[in-house]
């Protein structure tokens, strides 16, 4: 059965199935739900734990023992099976798939794994999970959901801010969920319970935002040239390699214009980001997007991304002076605020 990470809580509080699966990039939100499995274990008596680790010498006969051994004491058992990578292979799979179908009731189950991607949810082993276990699937917290995320903590606390303030931390928070806890545990601490003045946020929150180059595309879609400069000028501070970046931002703007020109031709704009795979929150901005360019500026943008490659190379680029970061911000801008 699927469950909503918030209905958690709830669901512990009554008597536990035999297996769990958490699977989320939210490193945060997924630690949180296995603490809650792992305590509400230990109240209703899985007072012996058991740790495996899918690993390169991983073997899957390991899992079948844990499951079938009977403990020392009597007791019940909580096994821990983590996936990092989320890819347990051919032999993986059909072991999981076969351990569904032979739970122990001395035992309780709790099985994480990061994100899963489309192609992989599509496996038969994810489907004899889904089916077999409660599965909670957290998604992450998108920039937009960051204010009132930090006000529902916030709030935990018997603490509140003004808009302006959840703003700011989320500014300096963005892709950095561990960090944004603790600085919202850190306001708890120096503060007291009940409504907090920006410069009291201010003088506490430090700039601990991690940036993803694949979400620096969602700035630039979006026409938020503000984000935009804050992402860039971290990504340079973070030591993320230019041609990347580059190569991110120029796969955009080229997906742009192959929408344009679709669209030009008089071609419907959903039967084209069907063509383009393009679905979920990103086919709301590319909408967006392309109502806001032109196909002329999406051409000038293509060949500015050409002049950039070229400083990235170390050639000299006759259309830009100065530093190639400074030449990829102008290049990012150019779309961002069309």
């Amino acid at each position: 059965m699927q469950l909503r990470a918030d209905a958690l809580d709830a669901h512990v509080a009554k008597p536990l199935a035999a297996l769990y699966v958490i699977t989320s990039d939210e490193h945060l939100l997924a630690l949180e739900a296995a603490d809650k499995i792992r305590r509400a274990a230990r109240a209703q008596g899985y007072s012996e734990r058991e740790v495996l680790t899918v690993e390169r010498s991983f073997k899957w006969g390991e899992l079948l023992a844990a499951n079938q051994a009977m403990s020392l004491f009597g007791d019940k058992k909580l096994i821990e099976l983590r996936i990092p990578s989320g890819k347990p292979g051919k032999d993986g799979g059909a072991a999981l798939q076969n351990y569904v179908k032979d739970l122990s009731p001395d035992n309780l189950t709790l099985i994480t794994l990061p994100k899963l991607d489309w192609q992989t949810q599509k496996a038969a082993w994810v489907a004899a999970l889904q089916q077999g276990a409660v599965y909670i699937d957290i998604p992450n917290i998108e920039r937009n959901q960051l204010p009132n995320w930090i006000a529902m903590r916030l709030a935990q606390q018997n603490q509140s801010v003004e808009r302006q303030s959840l703003d700011f931390i989320a500014d300096r928070v963005e892709g950095n969920l561990l960090a944004a806890h603790q600085e919202i545990q850190k306001l708890g601490l120096l503060h007291p319970p009940g409504k907090l003045a920006h410069e009291q946020v201010h003088d506490a929150v430090l700039n601990v935002a991690r940036y993803d180059v694949f979400k620096l595309s969602e700035a630039m879609l979006a026409g938020d040239p503000a984000r935009l400069v804050r992402m860039l000028e971290g990504l340079q501070g973070e030591g993320e390699a230019l041609p990347l970046v580059l190569w991110a931002v120029s796969e955009e703007i080229r997906t742009l214009l192959k929408l344009k020109a679709g669209m030009a031709q008089g071609r419907p704009l959903g039967a084209l980001l069907k063509e383009y795979r393009i679905w979920g929150p990103r086919e709301r901005m590319m909408d967006g997007a392309l109502r806001r360019l032109s196909l002329n500026t999406l051409e000038s943008a293509l060949q500015q991304a050409a002049q950039v490659d070229k400083m990235v190379k170390g050639l000299r680029a006759k259309a830009f002076a100065g530093d190639a970061w400074d030449a990829m911000l102008q290049l990012a801008l150019t779309v961002a605020r069309a």
